[in-house]
């Protein structure tokens, strides 16, 4: 799978579109598992279902589909279900045999469904349900920049390996807008202004790779280049964004200003379209045709029983001479007719409402030097008319490849920036997983080798002691820790350690014990049912470690505390639930986050010396690189040392302090 190779662009378009399609599929099965589980209000609180729909007949749709309207009086708020979704259609207790439709057009209060074949007559009826099956939106925006590949000759070629990246001098000075870069991050800089096609910024955790990727923007920006600049995630798009607009770079972030950080909403198309001209006279043509609507509603819908069979001309022709055909009164005729008439008056307006907003939208992106949208959102209409000398791709580590080509598609040049030692992307289906979670990062890597790769190697977050492990296993040692961070501890927070606590808790609270691990030799054990694990045993070592900590001084926020299980963190939760501002996550919870101090459950213990998921060793680096000041891992020495780099952790690691819980006796440090 390594160095994985494509001889020409179909081999390639097949291969990916499989893989799409493999994941498209788990996801419905989780989805219908889902539905089947838990109650519709629940969905429905969660945007997943909408309850209480009343269906109508919308006609035929494009390409001979049939169109149903569902409505409720009561307004359809903060939803997943969004147009081109495929979703469920039921009455009742769903059972994944109800038929499946694809979301065409979603207003305040209503929801028009398309579907491939006639439904059944109790859809249009009362008390239907709308079930998310499929938020396919981005799968779609993934096969059309696949097949929009084609069109991209430069980015095929170096997908497919036919070309060799190349670079240019930089002719003039850079002159840094952010003073505070070390010299690792302006060479990555300097790296990205000289690289013709592609670069990719490798940044490992503290290291400032959103802080590099800006300052790389900014100079692309003032160069005169039209740049895109994206994340997988929401949050990450946001940060460049807040980043970018400290530095007064003008720039747009596309997606719906709900999940958008309410600060930066300003920012969004949506409020910078609002003064458009064009776009305030396309409300007052919305506010229009909403009157005409309520007018509609006093004649009568030609629905198919009504028609039978007279085409929408056919009944404006009888009215105009007051015939009466196929058994329908002329009085029915004209009732119809007169809706049609006002049908067809609210089409035309409303093509050019729309019209009015493209316009409104095209000039108002034309007028920003960088757009900012997540790698789905890329795909969406407002990019359509676009195209961008330079992409920029934060996260790219944690996004599949054919994410990344959504945005990769409309551009010239490609800067990536990501860590492949830590988490990969989520990939949900196992049949893909080992594919679609080795990265387009990693995959230029291994194709272009170091030459396309500068390495960030100053940290800003952890004292040196917690630098120390994964900065030899993982990045080769060549990490340092800045001078203002590499010997700060708790103690720099104020804390005093409490007289009448045991030794072993005094001395896990010692600000020079940087690092620790604490022995406990509890049991694991799974839940009927459950695929996850728990230990009861270290989540009780857990919370009374958390609670020396806040006695002596520290603050819930400044605590995190992580377990790779599922049922562990569930549990965590339940026993510490009186400590709000404690946050308690998986590893992937966690990752891109930091705190002060970190405790770890590793949760596994068994005389087999089995490890199960331990053994992705990105998730590892993930959970020890998240605290800042003191790092404390919890776990059964004798199940984890079963594996070479744990029990290098544990035993070889200088930094390390161990504690052994289970006999509480003299602690001495490495």
């Amino acid at each position: 799978m390594r160095k994985t190779m494509f001889k020409n662009y179909e081999q390639y378009r097949g291969y990916f579109l499989k893989l799409i399609q493999w994941e498209r599929k788990e996801e419905k099965r989780i989805n219908l598992l889902e539905i089947k589980r838990i109650s519709g209000e629940k969905r429905e609180k969660l945007g997943r279902a909408i309850l209480g729909m009343r269906g109508k007949d919308a006609g035929i749709g494009v390409g001979g589909t049939h169109l149903v309207k569902f409505t409720r009086q009561k307004p359809i708020k903060e939803t997943q279900i969004s147009p081109l979704d495929i979703v469920l259609v039921s009455r009742g207790k769903p059972t994944g045999r109800e038929p499946q439709g694809i979301v065409v057009e979603k207003t305040g209060y209503s929801l028009t469904v398309a579907f491939t074949q006639r439904p059944p007559r109790w859809v249009y009826g009362k008390g239907i349900r709308i079930d998310l099956f499929t938020n396919d939106i981005t799968f779609q925006r993934m096969e059309e920049a696949i097949g929009l590949l084609k069109k991209n000759e430069k980015l095929l070629n170096l997908l497919l390996g036919n070309t060799r990246p190349s670079f240019s001098e930089v002719q003039e000075d850079i002159e840094f807008v952010n003073e505070k870069l070390n010299e690792s991050q302006r060479m990555a800089v300097m790296n990205t202004l000289k690289a013709d096609d592609i670069f990719l910024i490798h940044g490992p955790p503290g290291t400032g790779k959103t802080t590099t990727l800006v300052e790389s923007i900014i100079q692309h920006v003032k160069r005169g280049k039209r740049v895109l600049a994206t994340a997988d995630s929401n949050v990450a798009v946001d940060n460049i964004l807040e980043r970018l607009v400290k530095f007064g770079v003008n720039a747009i972030r596309i997606g719906h200003p709900v999940r958008i950080s309410k600060p930066l909403v300003e920012h969004s198309l949506d409020e910078k379209i609002k003064s458009h001209q064009d776009f305030q006279r396309a409300l007052e043509i919305w506010e229009e045709i909403e009157k005409l609507k309520q007018e509609q509603e006093k004649h009568l819908r030609p629905i198919p029983s009504r028609r039978r069979g007279l085409t929408n001309e056919d009944i404006k022709a009888l009215a105009l001479r007051g015939r009466s055909k196929r058994g329908v009164s002329v009085q029915e005729i004209k009732g119809m007719a007169k809706w049609i008439e006002i049908q067809e008056r609210i089409n035309e307006l409303a093509q050019q409402a729309r019209y009015l907003e493209f316009k409104a939208m095209y000039h108002t992106l034309e007028g920003a030097q960088v757009i900012l949208a997540t790698n789905s959102t890329a795909g969406s209409d407002y990019l359509r008319p676009f195209e961008f000398d330079v992409v920029f791709i934060d996260e790219a580590t944690q996004s599949t490849e054919p994410s990344c080509l959504i945005p990769m598609v409309k551009g010239k040049k490609w800067i990536l920036a990501g860590d492949h030692k830590q988490l990969p992307p989520t990939v949900i289906s196992e049949k893909a997983q080992p594919y679609l979670q080795y990265t387009l990062f990693e995959r230029f890597l291994d194709m272009y080798g170091n030459r396309i790769v500068s390495m960030l190697t100053v940290q800003y977050r952890m004292n040196e002691d917690i630098m120390y492990f994964p900065n030899r296993e993982f990045y080769g040692g060549k990490l340092k820790a800045a001078p203002q961070v590499a010997g700060w501890t708790i103690g720099d927070l104020g804390i005093s350690i409490p007289q009448n606590l045991s030794d072993e808790l005094k001395t896990i609270l010692k600000p020079e014990n940087v690092v620790l691990f604490v022995n406990v030799e509890g049991q694991e054990y799974q839940k009927r049912g459950s695929t996850s694990y728990m230990n009861e045993e270290e989540a009780r070592k857990v919370k009374a470690i958390v609670e020396s900590l806040l006695k002596a001084g520290l603050k819930e926020e400044h605590i995190g505390v992580i377990s790779p299980y599922d049922d562990q963190v569930v549990y965590l939760m339940d026993l510490l639930e009186g400590f709000e501002g404690i946050e308690i996550k998986t590893v992937d919870g966690f990752q891109g986050r930091e705190k002060e101090v970190i405790i770890i459950s590793f949760v596994r213990a068994n005389d087999r010396g089995e490890i199960g998921f331990l053994n992705d060793l990105r998730r590892l680096n993930v959970a020890i690189t998240r605290p800042r000041k003191k790092l404390i891992m919890v776990g059964n020495e004798r199940t984890l040392s079963a594996h070479r780099t744990y029990r290098k952790l544990i035993h070889h690691n200088p930094p390390t302090i161990p504690v052994n819980y289970e006999k509480s006796q003299a602690v001495s440090s490495r």
